[in-house]
């Protein structure tokens, strides 16, 4: 890996997060986990140099992949000569700009650090997400993923993302299997799409501005917060029915609470 950066003198830049995984071990182990088939589309975003790429592509040839460097875009193309789809774009913008159906896709990529959270939401939140997501990220945001309520990391990014994928698996990936080794631990984490979704599409809208509400300040009663929104006797009746303390802050809900207010506060609306 160093040496192909050497011989086209490209010097990674540190604001697009460009710390490659080289490890052959673990590369193999998350293609293991992403449980792919021949006839699966797999989704890659920021595939580097395409070590990953090239063990994607001996499981399936319909590969997508966004790359934002264009030195890299030009390497991959005289690498791979074609065999998959790559698209020089800033992956953030492109899924925000094309929204495309990605239900019977899988999202196999060890995502830029600097934009997978936004990634990650983007892609949770569409309506047609993808089936599968094997994402290895910076262990914050892996552990905030994984998250469950009173956790220290749980809160906006933990409740975007479980509303319609379960944790599956997971495992940390040492700093040196990266080239330049980063400052901070990784974590490959697998997120499955659930089965049935826990909240009808026209609910989904409310359900992102209370947990958004609920947390934009983690130490304050989050009755007060929701406030600013909905009507305070209509909460009081919400918080009643579901049997929830007036006085309770955000972090102390489960998912599942935050799915009832939901249903409750969009039928009383």
């Amino acid at each position: 890996m160093r040496e192909a950066l050497t011989r086209r003198d490209i010097q990674l830049t540190k604001s697009l997060g460009q710390n490659f995984l080289h490890d052959a071990n673990q590369l193999r182990r998350i293609v293991e986990v992403a449980e792919l088939k021949p006839t699966d589309k797999v989704l890659e975003i920021g595939p580097g140099l395409g070590p990953l790429t090239e063990l994607l592509l001996e499981k399936t040839q319909a590969v997508l992949a966004i790359e934002m460097d264009v030195r890299l875009v030009e390497f991959l193309q005289e690498r791979f000569n074609s065999k998959f789809e790559l698209l020089h774009a800033d992956a953030l913008e492109f899924l925000r700009r094309e929204p495309r159906d990605w239900s019977d896709w899988k999202l196999v990529a060890n995502l830029p650090y600097s934009v997978a959270s936004p990634i990650l939401v983007e892609l949770a939140q569409s309506p047609k997400r993808p089936e599968r997501m094997v994402t290895t990220l910076q262990l914050e945001v892996a552990q905030r993923l994984m998250a469950q309520a009173d956790d220290d990391d749980y809160g906006v990014l933990t409740l975007l993302v479980q509303l319609d994928y379960e944790p599956r698996d997971s495992f940390k990936i040492p700093a040196d299997c990266f080239f330049p080794a980063p400052n901070v631990d990784s974590m490959c984490v697998v997120l499955q799409r659930r089965a049935r979704p826990l909240l009808a599409g026209e609910q989904r809208a409310a359900f992102v501005k209370i947990v958004k509400r609920a947390f934009s300040q983690r130490r304050k009663m989050m009755l007060k917060l929701l406030k600013q929104d909905w009507a305070a006797d209509k909460l009081a009746v919400a918080f009643a029915e579901l049997k929830i303390s007036p006085q309770e802050r955000a972090e102390k809900l489960s998912l599942e609470q935050f799915v009832a207010l939901t249903k409750k506060l969009f039928i009383n609306q």
